[in-house]
């Protein structure tokens, strides 16, 4: 790779976070070429983190950079938080790939996505997700907790809404029921008591029982609660154990998601000869 034909430039990232240890781990590694995708599958599974984002300058001419995500199981077709932490990175000049006020990213399934500096960190926008009334009386008992309301979409975005921020908290789903019923997001959510909206995320079906920080989900939530509230901005917390928080923005078909972001680790990956 950059320097030997086994080392990758590495960061370790947390997204959606102010100080370590908080928000969602991202590993953001930056190649010259595409490797095989069962060499990058085992990266991931070695990260063991909820994502890694795997970077290529884009030579089509669309986007700055070629980007794709994965579980430490499966490649996945949307990442909202290592997409953050991936324009982190790539923005910082320090880094070495040119700085700058954005960075856009063509993607396999998610279009072109584009990470931008705010005055309070960096802020990624998502195709919006639309999601529409629901029945799923398996996952309501998988997750242990009647909702008032329930959304989906057929991409696998589930929005569980619940009363109030303590029953979303108190949630201790069973992860093997809700690993039987595919890889969807189960994303449960209520009006929050300090931030306007809160949520806790579970993706067993995605290798990910719970998710720290989820950019994804919240571009289902946004547009979902932007009906709800009446507005196009509001904030947002979620109520893992690492937790996190964001700005959340509906732009037309389009989700702003802001938030900081921290450099954890930075190194280099070695891969066998």
């Amino acid at each position: 790779m950059s320097d030997t034909a086994t080392t990758i430039p590495y960061w370790h990232v947390d997204a959606f976070a102010a100080r370590p240890f908080a928000g969602n781990q991202a590993a953001v590694m930056v190649l010259d070429a595409w490797l095989p995708g069962d060499v990058l599958q085992s990266i991931g599974e070695e990260n063991n983190f909820a994502e890694t984002a795997f970077v290529v300058r884009d030579a089509t001419g669309a986007a700055d950079w070629e980007l794709r995500w994965f579980t430490p199981t499966c490649e996945i077709r949307l990442c909202g938080h290592a997409t953050l932490a991936s324009g982190f990175v790539l923005l910082d000049p320090a880094n070495g790939f040119g700085g700058g006020e954005r960075v856009t990213f063509r993607t396999r399934k998610a279009g072109v996505l584009e990470v931008r500096r705010t005055q309070e960190g960096h802020e990624l926008a998502l195709p919006g997700i639309r999601t529409e009334p629901h029945t799923w009386p398996e996952a309501v008992a998988g997750l242990g907790a009647q909702p008032e309301h329930i959304e989906r979409n057929a991409d696998g975005y589930t929005i569980l809404r619940y009363a109030d921020e303590a029953t979303v908290r108190a949630l201790d789903p069973d992860m093997r029921a809700l690993l039987a019923l595919g890889d969807d997001q189960f994303i449960c959510t209520a009006p929050g008591d300090k931030t306007d909206v809160v949520s806790r995320v579970f993706v067993p079906g995605g290798g990910v029982d719970e998710d720290s920080v989820t950019g994804s989900a919240h571009a289902a939530l946004t547009p979902y609660w932007a009906g709800q509230l009446g507005r196009d901005s509001f904030t947002a917390h979620q109520a893992s154990a690492r937790g996190g928080d964001l700005a959340c923005r509906l732009d037309g078909d389009r989700v702003w998601l802001g938030g900081p972001c921290v450099t954890v680790v930075e190194g280099r990956f070695h891969l066998p000869a």
